[in-house]
């Protein structure tokens, strides 16, 4: 077999320009929706969501990998270092730590060049022990197959099935300087289409001992996040990977284990996964979608501070079932004010009683 990066004319990667540009129309169009549908939202809320956001970039990134990861921890770790003021927060772990380092510093400082050293020092956060899992490995430096060839492989000890040998180690030095090169210039390609052909060249080299895949990722993080030309994320792209987990190795498997340049199925594969990360964030930042309507449609003074306060702890999730006595704890007031407080509501239509009545009594937002 022969893979792609024994090619003759490697990385000179080649595709279909009209079909993919059809995509990318669209891919941008929809991308270009969520990003002023964001950009409306006041400060408290874009900061909610960009919080969630990074959160479960972090988390499915790792989960890809097979590393299951803390969601308090991680929350925590992120919110401390964006200088977020949230309840809660936990210690995390230097692991955690590490991984959240790697993925603020390529979305952060997007617009910094990328380079050798910086690579190191991601592949170093992922593994502060210089371990993976029981086994010592290489950390902050190129890999050098000591213990043979780089394969992604599966199946039983002893019956492998080898899914694709990356380059030589005696190639990364100079197949890294290459990628380095491309990815800090310019071209004439748009950027959406650079953080696919970043993500694939990448992984193709492979040029840690293990950390690829999240590295890879966060270099597509970075890409794209040049394409939108701000600090902010959104929509995650790992997520949508961690759903497609098997097509994304199929599709890179047929990418690889092919000497033909031609990249047009990765493309597009890409784009359409992007659309669907896009889609996704609509369920995912649901709660602070509807909470951006809410504040719209009952701005400040039209109720008071007292039933903000409680509908916010709606929208965050709250525990258990919303009584009158629970609403006077939590506002800090007799209940004969909190009941008050919850029919106006009621009224306005913002609360609905629930089924159950009398003594256990309850209300919850109302979702029409």
């Amino acid at each position: 077999m022969k893979y792609i990066h024994e090619a003759a004319h490697w990385p000179k990667f080649v595709w279909d320009y009209e079909h993919i540009t059809t995509i990318l129309g669209r891919v941008r169009n929809h991308q270009g929706v969520l990003m002023g549908r964001m950009a409306a939202m006041g400060f408290a809320l874009r900061a909610e969501a960009l919080l969630h956001t990074l959160t479960l970039d972090v988390l499915k990134s790792s989960e890809i990998e097979g590393d299951i990861l803390d969601v308090a921890q991680v929350r925590s770790s992120i919110a401390r270092r964006l200088g977020m003021d949230i309840a809660g927060l936990v210690a995390a772990d230097r692991h955690v730590d590490g991984v959240v380092e790697m993925m603020l510093d390529a979305t952060q400082n997007f617009d910094k060049p990328l380079t050798k050293d910086r690579l190191f020092g991601w592949q170093a956060s992922l593994f502060p022990s210089g371990r993976s899992g029981m086994h010592k490995i290489i950390v902050g430096k190129w890999r050098n197959d000591s213990h043979g060839p780089m394969r992604v492989v599966s199946g039983p000890i002893g019956r492998e099935l080898v899914h694709f040998e990356a380059p030589a180690a005696v190639r990364v030095d100079s197949e890294m300087k290459n990628f380095i090169g491309w990815f800090n210039h310019p071209n004439q390609v748009d950027l959406v289409l650079n953080a696919a052909i970043a993500h694939l060249w990448f992984v193709t080299i492979h040029p840690f001992e293990d950390g690829n895949g999240r590295i890879a990722r966060a270099i597509t993080d970075m890409q794209l996040a040049r394409a939108d030309g701000q600090k902010e994320r959104f929509y995650s792209m790992s997520v949508q990977i961690r759903k497609e987990r098997k097509d994304y190795y199929e599709i890179l498997e047929r990418t690889q284990c092919n000497a033909r340049m031609d990249i047009t199925a990765w493309l597009e594969w890409f784009l359409t996964c992007l659309n669907r990360a896009f889609d996704m964030t609509e369920t995912t930042l649901a709660a602070v979608f509807s909470k951006a309507r809410f504040m719209e449609a009952n701005p400040v003074g039209s109720i008071n501070e007292r039933q903000r306060m409680v509908v916010n702890k709606l929208f965050d999730g709250f525990a258990g079932k919303l009584t009158s006595s629970k609403w006077a704890k939590m506002a800090k007031c007799s209940q004969d004010t909190a009941l008050r407080d919850i029919l106006e509501l009621v009224k306005k239509g913002i609360l609905v009683k629930d089924p159950a009545g009398g003594r256990s009594t309850s209300y919850s937002l109302n979702e029409t």
